[in-house]
This record gives C-alpha cells, structure tokens and sequence, in this order.
C-alpha cells in the first residue's frame, strides 16, 4: 500500500513492550500503534498507587481490594476504580463499558472487561484483565 491510502498512526506511539522483551536477533522488542496503548493498558492497572516514587498517584486502586470478599460490592468498587485510572492515565482512549465479573469456578477470580475506543482513529478495542482476590474472612 502506498502513504495516501494508508492512515498515519504513528501518533499512538511506538516504545518497548511490556513486559520487557527481547527478538531473537538481541534487540528490545517494541510495541506498535494500538497494541502500545492495549499494553498501556495493562500497566495502569498492574500498577497500584505508590509503587513509582516519581508518580506516586499513578496506578489503579484495585490492589488494595485484595483479600475482598469476591461480592457485588467488590464488584463495584473495582469497575468505579478501573474506569477512575483509565480517564485519568489513558488519554488516547475513551472509556466506553468496564465490567467484572465472577465465576463459580474460580472464586478468588474477577474477570475485567474494558471497552474503549482510540481517540484518534475511532478504533473501538477491548480487552479482558484477570484480576486475582482471595476472599477475606
């Protein structure tokens, strides 16, 4: 495809994959475009509050609902927490629906489903992030 066909995405950024990865000929791999931000995604929400000294606020507060009962409430709290980070640390995107949900099967388990769209391309994405509780009690 020749450059007039093909949109510039370059805006939605190249950098180092996460986690940190090296391609068989020694060289760090790197994340393109909307796999960069899908990534950046996944950082926000791996990272609690506190954990980088430079950026204390940046994070999502969902770590400090481990050991929760794996309720309704919970359930809340974390979608309320989820959406709350990815407006404040994600601005390439809309947030369109978080949801959690629990299973039968694995009760220490929250399944987060993120629907969002790329602010630039109106490129709708969506991803599922496994978030671990073990029930307090």
């Amino acid at each position: 495809m020749d450059g007039t066909t093909t949109p510039n995405r370059e805006f939605l950024g190249i950098g180092w994959r996460f986690p940190l990865q090296v391609t068989p000929g020694g060289r760090i791999a790197q994340a393109r475009y909307e796999q960069r931000i899908e990534e950046a995604i996944m950082l926000i929400l791996s990272t609690a509050p506190g954990e980088r000294p430079m950026l204390p606020k940046f994070g999502c507060g969902i770590h400090e609902l481990l050991f929760a009962p794996n309720d309704s409430r919970t359930i809340a709290l974390t979608v309320h927490l989820v959406r709350q980070a990815l407006t404040a640390y994600e601005p390439r995107i809309d947030v369109l629906d978080v949801h959690a949900e629990n299973t039968a099967e694995a009760p220490n388990l929250l399944l987060i489903r993120i629907n969002y769209r790329v602010r630039a391309t109106n490129a709708i994405g969506n991803l599922v992030y496994p978030y671990y509780v073990t029930e307090g009690r």
